[in-house]
Formats: structure tokens, C-alpha cells, sequence
């Protein structure tokens, strides 16, 4: 979006999800960023869902004008409670969970429906969760680059069972704009239940074939759907 004044418009804050950190929003942060749009990335702790979304919280905070808020994954739990900050004008998720109020990620998983791929989450240490490192490319980032898939593998950061267990208590996307993009290829998330999600939150739905790590493999249509969102926003607020 190339005529977008980057002072003027609202900024894009980045949320990532578990097992991962900001750093895989690079290449999205760096399309967005040479189109002119503020980009902000959130660090989450990863260890429960309220120290997620308070870590969320400050950097909406420090944001200038109105947040487009985007969630990739667990990041979707994370954004659907922080996205009631008054100053969080859209949501956008990103092959990730919309919970519903009372419902948590653990809870959205407890059931798959049969057939459909079971991610290589290891037995909990100390409370926190990692992906068996061999199965993780093949579940998580199947379309990411070999050498880049054994490095993400490899700098898991460990996912705390309260974070997944957090449960909502008003969902963002009620009273927000929504945008989701569903990764055909997700071994993670069935884009099954991406569609179910979407469709609960009321959401402008784009598909896009891709694995669990779309923002990571292809920022370009991950970059484009943001960007749609922001503009919507934008024409909303004038």
C-alpha cells in the first residue's frame, strides 16, 4: 500500500504464537514496513495467557493512533482478549485459534476430528510444552526453507501449559472488524476448524496454501491481507 502516509496511519502490532517468538514476523514486518505502515512486534512470554496479553497490552500502549492487531496461531488467544484495548481497531488472525468467551486453545484441541493430523507436542517438563525437534518441520513449516525449519526447530521456546489452558472472557472479535487468513496446508490447525473460527468470528476470509508457518514462508499474502485490514480500518476511522 504504497500511498499510505506512514505517520497518519494506524500501526500494525505483531503477536506470535507458541513455540516461536517475534523474530519469524521478519519478512512480514519488512513488506509492511517498505509500504508504509508502522509496525510494532510483541515479545510474549509464552508462560500464561494473561502475561501474554499484558506484554500484548503495553505494546498497544505505546503505539501511535489506532492498532490493527494480528495474531498468528496461539497469538489468536492472545489478540481476541487484548483486542478489547479501545485503541485496537481490527483484528486480524493469521492460521490461528479464535476463541469463543470461556474457551481456551487447550480446550479447542481437546477433540480432533478424526483423520486429522495430531501436532508432535512432547509430554509437559515443569509445565511447559516443546514439538519433538524431527517431526517439528514437517508439522509446523513444512514450506519453510530445510535450513531455516532446523533452526526454528532447534530455538523452540518452550510453550507453558497456562497459556494454552487461559481462557477468554470477552472475545475481542464481538465488537472489532475481523480478518482471517486460513493456511490450506496446516498440520497444526486444521483448516477445517480455521474455517469454523473465522466464520464464529464474523470474519473477511482469505485462503491462501500454506503450512502452520505462512507468516514465515509467505509474508507476501500475509503482508496483503494486513494491509487490507489497515485500509479498512483507515476508511472506517475517516
Amino acid at each position: 500500500m504504497p500511498n499510505m502516509q506512514a505517520m497518519a496511519g494506524p500501526t500494525v502490532v505483531l503477536v506470535h504464537g507458541g513455540f516461536v517468538d517475534g523474530a519469524g514476523w521478519e519478512g512480514v514486518y519488512k513488506i509492511l514496513k517498505k509500504d508504509g505502515c508502522n509496525v510494532n512486534i510483541v515479545q510474549n512470554p509464552t508462560q500464561s495467557l494473561a502475561g501474554d496479553v499484558a506484554a500484548t497490552q503495553m505494546v498497544i500502549a505505546q503505539a501511535e493512533g489506532p492498532v490493527v492487531l494480528v495474531g498468528h496461531s496461539y497469538g489468536g488467544a492472545v489478540i481476541t482478549e487484548a483486542g478489547n484495548d479501545p485503541k485496537v481497531a481490527g483484528l486480524v488472525y493469521i492460521a490461528a485459534f479464535a476463541p469463543d468467551k470461556g474457551e481456551s486453545v487447550a480446550s479447542l484441541i481437546k477433540d480432533p476430528p478424526p483423520g486429522a493430523p495430531v501436532p508432535p507436542i512432547l509430554p509437559p517438563q515443569n509445565g511447559y510444552l516443546m514439538l519433538d525437534k524431527t517431526k517439528f518441520a514437517d508439522s509446523f513449516a513444512a514450506d519453510v526453507d530445510a535450513d531455516k525449519a532446523a533452526f526454528m526447530a532447534a530455538s523452540q521456546v518452550p510453550w507453558g501449559v497456562d497459556a494454552l489452558s487461559g481462557t477468554i472472557g470477552a472475545p475481542a472479535w464481538k465488537t472489532k472488524p475481523t480478518w482471517y487468513l486460513v493456511a490450506t496446508d496446516d498440520k497444526m490447525i486444521p483448516p477445517a476448524a480455521q474455517r469454523q473460527m473465522s466464520k464464529r468470528a464474523g470474519a473477511t476470509v482469505t485462503e491462501a496454501k500454506g503450512s502452520h508457518a505462512i507468516y514465515v514462508s509467505h509474508p507476501g499474502a500475509v503482508a496483503e491481507l494486513i494491509e487490507k485490514a489497515v485500509e479498512g480500518v483507515t476508511h472506517a476511522v475517516h
